[in-house]
């Protein structure tokens, strides 16, 4: 499936559908999002394999075993409905589908959008219902421009390992690969915590997803680096930013995205914020730029990396075309 020509056009395809329609609740409130299907698969598996009697190194193999059977599983299923595709022509269409549901571009515009609406239209309090959705940081104590930071920084964030990543491992490994990679990426969010329950059983989930999202990070920044002219900003000055804070952030990836964002809108990003009880004095990135931060700069925010992901679109277009 490497950079074949028919994975460049199930996944044009993909993006384009999932830009449109994205996850309706009319549809999946009728049926299992694939994604909730991994939640089942690991949430069995921590109940069974992570229990408070066991000892820490038993959760920390347990964990090992759990992802890796997850992702053999993944894998072969994987694999099987590559073989139909290749086998019956229509199941070509199947598959686009499939694809389609596990990027999340449109679902993660409309939910930051919400955020900024919310702000715009009903205030802090609503703006801190909403950003509780799309963050794990205690919200209580925000003002607008904490919500405002939060909301951009799961833009940033999200566009990396919700669009990017699922496009470059398609595209490398086929629909087995996009498969592996969501399952651990679901998986690093629900059981890749440091806390008592989680730091030993989710420890391979959680490396593994490092690992996972080190490219995609890395070609999420430089797309929206690219983007950051056509919103005022200056390429040159984002690639600063990036060299120079992206690798300050607690997360070995995220600081990636969420700097060339910064950069590109001239806006201070990270900084102290709150986890129930643990506060955590984060450093800023572009620390000089903008600290009122507003539902305005949410919006710039979105088109920024609209215009990001329209870039990716582009670049999978042209490469289909030398391919004819």
């Amino acid at each position: 499936m490497l950079f074949s020509d028919q994975a460049i056009s199930i996944l044009i395809l993909a993006l384009i559908i999932d830009r449109i329609i994205g996850d309706p609740d009319w549809l999946w409130s009728r049926l299992k999002h694939p994604v909730v299907l991994f939640g089942f698969a690991i949430g069995w598996l921590d109940n069974t394999l992570n229990r408070p009697d066991m000892s820490d190194p038993v959760r920390r193999r347990n964990g090992v075993i759990a992802i890796v059977g997850l992702a053999a599983a993944a894998v072969l299923i994987g694999a099987a409905i590559t073989l139909l595709t290749e086998t019956f022509s229509y199941f070509a269409f199947l598959e686009t589908v499939l694809v389609s549901m596990l990027i999340a571009q449109k679902s993660l515009i409309d939910h930051v959008q919400t955020v900024a609406d919310r702000l715009q239209q009903a205030g802090v309090k609503a703006g801190r219902e909403a950003v509780s959705r799309i963050v794990g940081r205690d919200v209580n104590a925000m003002q607008e421009a904490d919500i405002s930071r939060a909301a951009i920084e799961s833009a940033a964030e999200n566009f990396s390992d919700g669009t990017v990543a699922p496009v470059l491992f398609y595209l490398i490994f086929g629909l087995p690969g996009l498969l592996v990679y969501k399952l651990v990426n679901t998986a690093d969010s629900m059981i890749g915590h440091k806390n008592e329950n989680y730091l030993q059983f989710g420890f391979a989930s959680a490396r593994l997803d490092d690992f996972l999202n080190y490219f995609p990070a890395r070609i999420s920044a430089g797309l929206i680096a690219l983007a950051a002219p056509l919103q005022g900003g200056s390429l040159i000055h984002a690639g600063h930013i990036i060299a120079r804070d992206a690798s300050s952030h607690a997360s070995p990836n995220a600081g990636w995205p969420e700097a060339a964002t910064a950069a590109a809108l001239d806006i201070a990003l990270g900084g102290p914020r709150s986890y129930g009880n643990r506060k955590l004095q984060a450093p800023w990135l572009n620390a000089s730029g903008e600290r009122k931060v507003s539902h305005v700069h949410i919006n710039a925010a979105l088109g920024l990396i609209g215009t990001a992901w329209l870039f990716m679109l582009i670049a999978l277009i042209a490469a289909q075309l030398l391919m004819i």
